[in-house]
């Protein structure tokens, strides 16, 4: 059986931390499956090769899609390709996770929806099993896409939703369907790996930035006239409370020009940690005092170990979250002054052993367990 993960990336930590999540299951549940990776600009070919994966062939450029071809190539041939250069074409595939994270919204390219949604019927139509990992899906509001989506979406085998507004999001185009069911984020069952060189984490405050808080994707517009000053006042406070505050760049190079900012207005004096291997990532995030976050991933490689975690917001997701682990006062607002989020910071220090925050982390584990349990379910047993 060969198993395509589609949506991660070896730049954003937290899409290369999924990939991780999901080797975890498949060397666990399913042993005798093969991995196979296209290639994309952030998805480079020795990133590809390192994780044992094969090469699938991508047959689409924008809005010319020729992947439905690949099933009329002769088999000999395609199993010559393979053999002998490691190439996959989607005849070669058996399944499919979609682990997008977030990619089906008005707030990303039509393209994205288009070609999955192609990719959804064309699978139907082989027999074949299209899974939608947890994600977060919508709003949706383009013609275009909503007509695609319903028609798409009833014949995927599994659709998962992250939290309640993104399966509302999905009821809303296609109703209720036994296809659809709602499911944690799953980063929450893997282990971070502490590097040596990290060693005093415990006096240190994690300030991770996203430069989606300053682009048009962010529904909450304010933020793009006050974010910098809301992380240099995080700078300011975790000083003023004795602590350190580091700066961690949760995705290389798209916020890698907000760190530069940030060390520049404080005149360099600020650890900046970037790290490229996404378990360590979240070895650090795990070994630290507290985590003021903008990273939807480090949210939860936080909150999933029992760190201190103050977030920001761009989209629905981070809000479902913070409520998942009974956190919502942890998400700060566009206008949050230097004394209010001293208060907070200090809160969720002072709460982070609570017995409500431990119970609700061992729930969503549990819940995540369940989900692969599920996966499993849904994929044919008699694939070789």
């Amino acid at each position: 059986m060969i198993i395509e993960v589609k949506g991660i990336q070896f730049v954003n930590k937290g899409a290369e931390l999924m990939l991780h999540a999901i080797l975890q299951q498949m060397r666990q549940r399913m042993p005798h499956a093969e991995l196979a990776l296209g290639p994309h600009r952030y998805s480079p070919y020795l990133s590809r090769a390192a994780v044992g994966a094969w090469q699938k062939v991508p047959l689409r450029k924008g809005r010319l899609d020729l992947n439905g071809l690949s099933y009329y190539i002769p088999a000999r041939l395609r199993q010559w390709l393979k053999r002998n250069f490691g190439l996959l074409t989607e005849a070669d595939i058996d399944v499919i996770f979609d682990a997008s994270g977030f990619a089906y919204s008005d707030q990303w390219p039509e393209d994205n929806i288009r070609a999955m949604s192609a990719e959804i019927k064309r699978f139907s139509r082989h027999g074949k099993t299209y899974i939608l990992l947890p994600q977060a899906f919508g709003p949706f509001s383009r013609p275009d896409d909503i007509k695609l989506l319903q028609t798409a979406l009833p014949q995927a085998a599994l659709i998962v939703a992250r939290e309640q507004t993104s399966l509302e999001h999905i009821r809303t185009l296609i109703g209720d369907k036994p296809n659809m069911c709602q499911f944690p984020d799953f980063t929450n069952l893997v282990a971070g790996v502490l590097p040596e060189y990290y060693t005093n984490g415990q006096q240190n405050v994690l300030i991770i930035p996203n430069s989606n808080m300053l682009n048009k994707r962010n529904q909450h517009t304010q933020w793009q006239h006050t974010y910098l000053e809301v992380l240099l006042n995080a700078i300011m406070v975790i000083r003023a409370a004795g602590l350190t505050p580091v700066l961690l760049n949760h995705e290389v190079e798209q916020d890698a020009a907000i760190c530069q900012q940030l060390i520049s207005q404080t005149a360099g004096n600020i650890e900046l940690i970037t790290e490229s291997d996404p378990l360590k990532v979240k070895g650090i995030i795990g070994a630290s005092k507290a985590v003021i976050c903008s990273r939807y991933h480090g949210c939860i490689s936080a909150l999933s170990q029992g760190v201190p975690c103050l977030g920001t917001s761009w989209s629905h997701k981070y809000e479902r979250l913070f409520d998942e682990y009974g956190q919502p006062e942890a998400l700060l607002s566009a206008d949050i002054s230097a004394g209010q989020l001293q208060h907070k910071l200090q809160h969720v220090i002072n709460n982070a052993g609570s017995e409500q925050f431990v119970a609700r982390r061992a729930a969503l584990k549990h819940q995540s367990e369940q989900l692969w349990q599920t996966v499993a379910a849904v994929i044919p047993t008699d694939i070789n």
